[in-house]
């Protein structure tokens, strides 16, 4: 038996029992506490967190419309491709940050690997283009061109490829049918930023990492309708990114088809002869320079009078939009934005700004009848017309003598303008006005000038009304540059205009208000100002913004809103200043500047109006301007350093006349030959299952060219 005293014993256990109990309490306590830190005072971080975690989103892009002409033919569609992709998240992860997979694909996609290595590098304010600037999460397209064979391998040799797809998907293709291009109207996408994806994450139409959206024209004005939604599946997983269950699942909506007023056929044929008309031109000496003219930009618009809408409009020099297509290579980027590209990406047609010469005159006739001086009345056509110590030539110095505001606009006869404005400058103060009427300015504003048309394309320029409320900003903004040049040296010629433009630069001179008549000077119009103004002339006065859009089909073609013409105003003209106008430009078709360009015209089955410009531009040779119309279409063109209206644009102008109507060289109408005798007015059929009907592209071949020569 032991010795020991039974209670020593008992202490012992009592001891050991109580510490273990205080070290459960602690454990539960630090456990409780633990809990509470989780599950109250961060739970709803460690909630978030965790169902973050947990779900993952499989996106499905939505098909994307398509833009489709007048008569259903498609613009802009899509096709299935094979497109290879690398996903820049696996490729970090690498040791070598993955330039080795990215040099094998190069070898399988026969491309430089410096190419492949640009195309997955992010853009920045440092990174030149090309780049990616869509997520840096998602799938980054290498090329949309890879042949079945090159797919197989990189499938087939998966462990030399790890964070390369190639799959085939809906890619977007700009058709061209007939040869048309139309690219600046229909612009072209590229993949979504981060910046755009959060400032549309409360909107109505949030962006995904996986959408593609329109960076101009059409692509850009519609991007919302023809984007669609995007499908998104969510699924639940482990931690161990095992699948468990299917959370939610949203189908992806296409996006909706767009139908244009634009009629490829038109289309390819005012492309065509703007070019040639550009590409003939060069070939003519320009005799002021001793040079063949540059013709080094244009653009036409073809319109329907009563509608406004756009039948056709080219820019020149363009580009073939599928270049942006699956993402833009260096060297064509390169060509597309250089110093050296002469900026193809610009549409001409609204953002090309330049003097319009005198196919203002129909501006500044009407705004002579609302000072007082009557249409029908005499005024002396002269060779030149002198102020002070200036001369002031007629265009070529050929007088006509006394001629009303009708003939003068015939043979467009500079001189009785010069006269015309500066009496109503003199009447309006001289250099010392006081409230000065201003009516060849203000009437420019009424018809338009100087803001936007309107049109459904984005980016669309104001051009500029040189009147006194600009003249004195341009003044305030370069006073201290002439006021320095022109103390600089007193028997310089620029130093000397330096210093009359700093101490007068904020007048309206007399000289600013003759050369402003005319179309020349500081003023800038656009063609689709202009198309627009002729169009209101041709129609009575109404003038409408112009529209591509014409409707908004739904997939399932159900729905089909259309997009009405609407108007922004009206000329400033009663009815009579209106038809004296009309039968003016009529008489300049058919015994005035352009009569030589439409000789042999039907003018008693489809009268034709027109009025020829040629605009002066310092340092550079004249733009050329040539503004057409009938009772159904509006027709204008320029070509920058061209030459003279009729001369470099008429033959060209008269060719979309003939494919319009059907007229051969004799002037007789062949029916079957016209494309568009008619705007068209309807919608092009659409089948039960959403379809939209195409018609039948068949553009005629070009006209034999003769070898013109300006009369």
């Amino acid at each position: 038996m032991s010795n020991l005293p039974e209670t020593g014993r008992t202490s012992r256990v009592t001891i050991r029992l109580v510490t273990i109990q205080i070290l459960v309490v602690s454990l539960l306590l630090t456990l409780g506490g633990r809990l509470w830190y989780l599950q109250i005072r961060n739970g709803d971080q460690y909630t978030a967190e965790a169902a973050d975690n947990h779900i993952q989103q499989v996106v499905a892009p939505a098909t994307r419309g398509s833009i489709l002409d007048a008569r259903g033919v498609p613009l802009a569609d899509n096709e299935t491709r094979l497109v290879v992709s690398a996903n820049r998240t696996d490729l970090l992860k690498m040791h070598d940050r993955g330039k080795a997979v990215l040099a094998r694909l190069a070898g399988v996609l026969n491309l430089r690997p410096e190419d492949v290595a640009a195309k997955v590098r992010l853009c920045d304010a440092k990174t030149p283009k090309p780049c990616w600037a869509g997520s840096p999460y998602q799938p980054i397209p290498i090329t949309d061109e890879a042949t079945t064979q090159q797919a197989l391998q990189i499938r087939e040799r998966a462990e030399d490829f790890p964070g390369v797809t190639a799959e085939p998907t809906a890619v977007r293709r700009y058709a061209g049918p007939g040869g048309s291009n139309t690219a600046q109207v229909l612009g072209y996408l590229s993949p979504v930023t981060d910046d755009e994806i959060s400032k549309t994450k409360s909107g109505s139409a949030p962006l995904l990492r996986s959408d593609q959206v329109g960076r101009s024209g059409l692509e850009r004005q519609y991007d919302t309708q023809l984007r669609g939604k995007a499908g998104v599946t969510r699924y639940e997983v482990d931690n161990l990114g095992r699948v468990i269950g299917k959370a939610k699942s949203d189908k992806a909506v296409p996006g909706s088809n767009i139908v244009t007023s634009i009629d490829a056929r038109v289309q390819a044929i005012a492309e065509r002869e703007l070019d040639q008309a550009m590409k003939d031109a060069r070939k003519e000496l320009d005799k002021n320079t001793g040079v063949n003219y540059k013709a080094d930009a244009g653009a036409v618009v073809v319109m329907e009078s009563r509608t406004g809408r756009v039948v056709a409009m080219a820019s020149n020099p363009t580009y073939d939009p599928n270049a942006w297509v699956g993402g833009i290579s260096a060297k064509d980027y390169r060509q597309l934005t250089g110093k050296d590209s002469d900026y193809p990406l610009l549409n001409r047609a609204i953002q090309g700004q330049a003097a319009p010469g005198s196919i203002f005159k129909v501006i500044s006739a009407t705004a002579a009848v609302k000072a007082g001086y009557a249409f029908t009345d005499n005024y002396n056509c002269s060779s030149s017309y002198s102020i002070g110590n200036q001369v002031f030539k007629n265009f070529e110095s050929k007088g006509y003598g006394p001629i009303n505001l009708g003939r003068a606009l015939e043979v467009s006869c500079d001189t009785v303008f010069y006269d015309l404005a500066f009496r109503q400058w003199q009447k309006d103060g001289g250099n010392n006005p006081k409230h000065p009427a201003d009516w060849f300015y203000r009437t420019a504003h009424d018809f338009g000038l100087g803001k936007e048309t309107g049109i459904d394309l984005p980016n669309e320029v104001k051009g500029r009304v040189p009147d006194r409320e600009w003249k004195k900003r341009y003044w305030e903004a370069n006073k201290d540059t002439w006021c320095k040049q022109g103390g600089s040296s007193g028997d310089d010629y620029a130093a000397k205009i330096a210093k009359e433009n700093c101490e007068s630069g904020m007048r309206m001179r007399a000289g600013d208000s003759v050369n402003y008549s005319i179309g020349q000077g500081d003023t800038l119009v656009t063609p689709i100002q202009m198309a627009t103004i002729y169009a209101g002339i041709s129609n009575g006065g109404t003038l409408y913004n112009p529209t591509i859009g014409k409707a908004i089909v739904s997939p399932d073609g159900k729905s089909v809103q259309e997009i009405a013409p609407t108007a922004h105003g009206r000329l400033p003209f009663d009815q009579r200043t209106r038809d004296q106008l009309d039968g003016a430009l009529a008489g300049v078709a058919t015994n005035g500047s352009a009569a030589w360009r439409f000789e042999g015209w039907p003018q008693k089955d489809i009268p034709m109006h027109a009025k020829t410009g040629t605009a002066e531009v310092y340092g550079k040779q004249t733009t050329s301007w040539f503004a057409t119309y009938t009772q159904d279409y509006t027709v204008v063109m320029t070509i920058s350093q061209g030459g003279t209206g009729s001369g470099a644009s008429g033959p060209a102008v008269r060719n979309i006349y003939n494919a319009l109507y059907g007229v051969d060289e004799k002037g007789r109408i062949d029916p079957g030959k016209a494309l568009l005798p008619h705007p068209e007015s309807g919608l092009p059929r659409i089948e039960k299952d959403g379809t939209i009907e195409a018609q039948k592209i068949d553009v005629p071949s070009p006209p034999a060219r003769k070898e013109d020569k300006q009369q």
